[in-house]
Parts: structure tokens; sequence; C-alpha cells
């Protein structure tokens, strides 16, 4: 497997110093990302941009890092599994067939992003955050000003008298919308409010986006992934000036959205609506063939159907379909693809944890798409998120970073171990080696041992940017 990056931690995009070449480059992905908020049919523009980014990235000089490969062979398994369990439908395989080549452009997707973050793991992120919130702010605007029928053929954009904005489901458009919401939020807390006006007006929007989809997940998700955020920026920030002004805004801007949220609810256009879906238990939940029974049915089910049911077999047994991910995972791709999404899963959640607390340029970024990872992990157990493609986004997002984190801690040691230009070989106390992000010569005790000093080899230095 070839390896992502160059001896000076690019690929040949980056390296080769074309200016039109990155330019390309980063418009694929932008495009890419921005296109990820419109999704009202499958195949969604979002795959055939893929198409065309992933075409445009092999001949630039895409690489794939051995770093990733859990996301790669776990979602590729999972997939297969998918095409097994097609062998038990009885139906036309048309659009059960439509439904696995989409999680192929899925899994094709996070494996993309992957890679074209491990070239420049700080830049490609704020270049994914960049394009995801402005295509958040234009869908958030173009819901709410449906909800109103504030704009030519609003019914086009809800559904049940929700907001759904450009995808096909408010359940989707809501949880679609929590990301930018948990990184704007996490700027507005760490700085000074003159700085941040232009991102408290786009917060609010998204905010009110989030509400009128009347989604629980994505309401749920945007409340766990904000307080789990703040804490992380509150445990990583070591300022104690900082600490208090996030504590400050924090109170402030909870007591500014509560009262927001009830003069909202006091619109009659919102709420009668509101008070049937604030009920955390839904009559469709409890009922009898409701949502929990059908979803202890079908964990009984699986047990006996080791290649599952296959796409849409579920829904045609019980009349709806599983809105459960964990279960779906096993009815859809059967044991092989419900066993190795569970293990991709938890992988992710113990492999990105530690890049938490790691003093980077990208932790900011990190941690919000972490919060917002989990927040996705709770949800998966009421409702199917199997095509959602910002989750795999979120994904690739995760595994880019911790393959480019293994490659730098890789040569940190390699560093460590053939010390700095001029000096002889060295025992290094790993303990007391550190190297900061630009790439300078890391700073370790140094013991000489007595032993010719070999060449140096161009390979194992980090050449500083």
């Amino acid at each position: 497997m070839t390896a992502a990056v160059g001896v000076d931690g690019r690929t040949p995009i980056a390296a080769a110093g074309s200016l039109s070449a990155r330019q390309i480059a980063d418009a694929a992905i932008a495009v890419l990302v921005f296109l990820g908020g419109f999704v009202m049919v499958e195949p969604a523009p979002y795959d055939l941009a893929l198409v065309a980014a992933v075409s445009a990235w092999a001949i630039l000089g895409l690489k794939l890092s051995r770093h990733f490969m859990p996301l790669a062979l776990l979602l590729l398994v999972y997939a297969a599994g998918g095409f097994l369990s097609l062998t038990q439908v009885d139906a036309p395989l048309g659009r059960p067939f439509v439904h696995m080549l989409t999680d192929l452009f899925l899994v094709v997707s996070a494996v993309f992003i992957a890679a074209v973050i491990v070239e420049d793991p700080e830049r490609r992120l704020n270049l994914i955050a960049r394009a995801y919130l402005v295509s958040a702010a234009v869908v958030a605007a173009i819901g709410i000003l449906a909800y109103f029928d504030a704009i030519p053929n609003a019914d086009a954009f809800k559904l049940y008298d929700r907001a759904k904005g450009t995808f096909k489901d408010p359940n989707v458009f809501g949880p679609f919308l929590v990301l930018p919401l948990v990184l704007l939020g996490r700027d507005i807390l760490t700085r000074r409010l003159r700085r941040s006006i232009l991102e408290i007006a786009c917060f609010l929007v998204i905010l009110s986006a989030i509400f009128l989809s009347f989604s629980r997940a994505a309401w749920g998700m945007a409340l766990v992934a904000l307080l789990l955020v703040a804490g992380l920026a509150y445990i990583t920030d070591r300022s104690p000036r900082a600490r208090f002004r996030l504590a400050a805004y924090l109170a402030g801007g909870t007591i500014a959205v509560a009262l927001m949220f009830t003069a909202a609810i006091n619109v009659p256009a919102v709420r009668d609506l509101y008070d049937q879906r604030a009920l955390l238990v839904q009559e469709y939940d409890a009922a009898p063939t409701g949502r929990f029974e059908r979803q202890q049915l079908g964990f009984f089910l699986v047990q006996e159907k080791p290649l599952g049911l296959g796409p849409f077999e579920f829904g045609a047994r019980y009349g709806e379909d599983e809105h459960n991910t964990w279960l779906k995972a096993f009815t859809t791709y059967g044991w092989l693809g419900g066993f190795s999404y569970a293990i991709l899963a938890i992988w992710t959640l113990a492999a990105a944890t530690p890049l938490l607390f790691k003093s980077r340029p990208w932790q900011p970024v990190i941690q919000c798409t972490y919060a917002v990872f989990v927040g996705h992990l709770l949800v998966h157990s009421v409702i199917d998120t199997n095509h959602w493609r910002h989750l795999f986004l979120i994904y690739g997002m995760l595994w880019g970073t911790i393959a480019a984190e293994k490659i730098r801690q890789r040569r940190e040691r390699q560093l460590a171990a053939v010390g700095p230009p001029g000096q002889e070989p060295a025992n290094i106390d790993s303990r007391s080696a550190a190297i900061s992000w630009a790439g300078a010569v890391p700073r370790a005790r140094i013991s000489p041992v007595p032993r010719a000093r070999p060449k140096p080899a161009a390979e194992s230095a980090l050449q500083p940017r």
C-alpha cells in the first residue's frame, strides 16, 4: 500500500507546487461537500459529483494510506454483506440493486474524504468545514422560508407540515444541520463576541431550521453535541480567562435560546406541531406493531437469517422500516454487514478519542466532528442512518485525521532516532521529545552513543514547510 504523503508531508499534488492543480483539487472537494445538502432524489447530485471528484483526484495523484484501511475494509465488508442479501429478495431486484449501488458510492465517499485529509489535515478540514457551513446556511434558509410559505412551491420543501429543506425527509434535514451548528457554536464560545456577529447570525438561522424540522433525533443530537463540545473546549483550553468567558457565553446563550424558544412556540403555526412532536414516545412508537415492537421482532428474526432479508424486505413484512440503524445493518446487510458496521463504529470512537486532546490546528474541527458522531451513534437506535451522506463524511473526516496523526507520530519517532543534523545519533527520551506542527526539529535530551553516524535518509526526515 502506497503511503498517502511524501517525505515533506504532502502528496504529489501539493509537492509539485502547481497552483492550478491544487485549486482544481480543492474545488472538487468543496463542491462535493456543498452538494451533500441537496438530496431529494437518488442518485443525488452528490453522487455524481463524487464520481467527478474521485476521477479528478485519481488523475492528480490520489494515494491511499494504510492507516485508514480499517475504514475502507470494514465498509467494503459491510457493502458486500448487502450484495449477498440480494439473494434473499423475492421481489424484482431493480430498486434493491440501486440501493446497494448507493452504498458503494457512500463507501467511496468516506474513503475519498479520508484520503484527501491525510494529505493536509488542517487545510482540508477547514475547507470541508467552510463548504459544509455554506451548504447548511443555504439549505436552512430554504427550509425556514418554505415552512412559512415565503417562497414559491414551498410544499416541495415540506413534509407532514415539517421543514425538510432540500432533503427527502425532515429526519435527515435536521441532523444534516447539526455539525455546522456545533462548529459555529464552538467558534462563538471561544472567541470574543464582537468578532462573532456573522457566526451568531448563521447559528440562529441553522438552529431555527433544526427546530422547524421537528426531528426529535436532530433536537437530541444538537443538545448532546453542543454540551459535549463545550465541555471539550473547556477542558482543553488552559487559560482561566478563556474558560470563564466560555462558561459565561454558554450560560448567556442558553438563556437567549430559551427565550427564543418560548417566543417560537407561541406562534400558532409552530405550537400545535410542537405539542405533538415534543412527546418523547409517540403513539406509533409504543402501539401494537409499532416501532418498538417491530424492532423487537426484527432482532429475533435476524438470528434466523445470517444473510439478512435484503433491502426493503423488513418494511414489506411489517409495514414500516426498521427505524434502527443497528437492526437495519443486520436485516439489510446480514450478519456480515451488521457485525462489520458495529466494529467500525466502536473502532472509530476508540481511535478518534485521543485526537480530542491533541494540541493541533485541527483540534476545534475534530472536537466538533467527534461530538456530532457521538450524537449519531446515540440516535442509531431510533432512526435509519445508513444512507445519510453527511454521516459517511464524518467517518471520512475522523479517519483521515486518525491517519494523519499516526503518520505525524511515526515521523516524530524517526526524527528522534536520527537526531538533529550535525549531531551524533542519540538515545532519546521520548517523553521529552516535542515537535511543532510546522515541522520544527524536536526538543530532546541527547546522549551520544559510540558508533559512527549513518548517512541521513531523506525518507526519515520531516522537512519544515
